[in-house]
């Protein structure tokens, strides 16, 4: 079972769309001692107060006290107990790292990174994925109730543009970086989804030195497919927890290593190309660029 410790401080998964986040989040949940929301992401909580900014790319100082405050509420609303660690893994915030940590200060960082080729051939499938009413309705629940006219209406719009749309794709879709908008009318596809990717890897590797060295964590999605229980009990002891070999296999049982790679292989030349081309100007240091992952 977890052994309890003294701080129960949220526990915030950051990673690009697409990264393994979702796994990561439900492998610890899994866990007693762990809780999350019963929903994929609560980005509309991430947002109230900044609901009409433009994009995701939240600065520190927008973390105002009535953000703070208001994000400690439904920190605390969503635990059973004091005693119980929450676990968030929007994917957005990998645009806003220093925002979220201005905004969450007890907050401990699992930043978990995957090899670019199949993390964004994977996007490029939702950034023209039908609609999921059972998914949306989870989500929609935790819409902060003076915001539900204002997001109703957009969500109804990005449906509608994908309807209309010669591309078959939605007018927005995850993360939404500064110049999203602007990318979707001129790039391909493989561009934009590779824009995105890169923006959200910018934007974490910039924030990434605010983080007080003893709240932050490097985790690899390829070492954590390929050795769950290992990565796991490494990510438990970082954050002061842990657990019985017993709790580890069955935490894990469901993480397989079979997606690894399996994004690359299905691009076309055409569009690896096209990825190849934004990755090659991103500037972000060659380890996060590699086919198989970081080192």
């Amino acid at each position: 079972m977890i052994m309890e410790t003294q701080e129960n401080s949220p526990v915030l998964i950051i990673g690009t769309a697409r990264s393994g986040t979702n796994m990561l989040r439900n492998v610890l949940t899994t866990l007693p001692g762990f809780t999350t929301w019963p929903c994929d992401e609560i980005p509309f909580i991430w947002k109230h107060g900044w609901r009409a900014f433009p994009h995701d790319e939240f600065t520190p100082d927008m973390a105002t006290p009535g953000v703070k405050a208001y994000l400690a509420g439904r920190f605390a609303a969503v635990a059973d107990s004091p005693h119980q660690v929450v676990v968030e893994k929007t994917c957005a915030n990998s645009l806003r790292l220093g925002f979220v940590a201005a905004a969450v200060p007890a907050g401990r960082f699992v930043v978990i990174v995957r090899n670019p080729h199949d993390a964004i051939a994977s996007a490029m499938l939702r950034w023209t994925s039908s609609f999921d009413l059972r998914y949306s309705l989870a989500k929609a629940r935790y819409v902060p109730v003076t915001d539900i006219p204002y997001y109703g209406f957009r969500i109804l719009r990005n449906r509608l543009v994908r309807l209309f749309s010669r591309k078959k794709q939605l007018g927005f879709w995850g993360p939404v970086f500064a110049g999203m908008a602007e990318a979707r009318r001129n790039d391909s596809l493989a561009e934009l989804a590779a824009r995105q990717w890169v923006r959200c890897m910018q934007r974490t590797l910039e924030d990434w030195p605010l983080l007080p060295a003893d709240r932050k964590i490097l985790v690899r999605y390829e070492d954590f497919v390929t050795s769950p229980r290992d990565e796991l009990n490494r990510i438990l002891a970082f954050l002061g927890q842990q657990t019985t070999d017993q709790g580890l296999a069955r935490a894990t049982q469901t993480v397989k290593a079979g997606s690894v790679g399996k994004g690359l292989g299905q691009l076309s030349p055409a569009d690896r190309a096209a990825i190849d081309r934004v990755l090659a100007a991103s500037g972000l240091p060659e380890k996060f660029l590699r086919t198989e992952g970081p080192a």
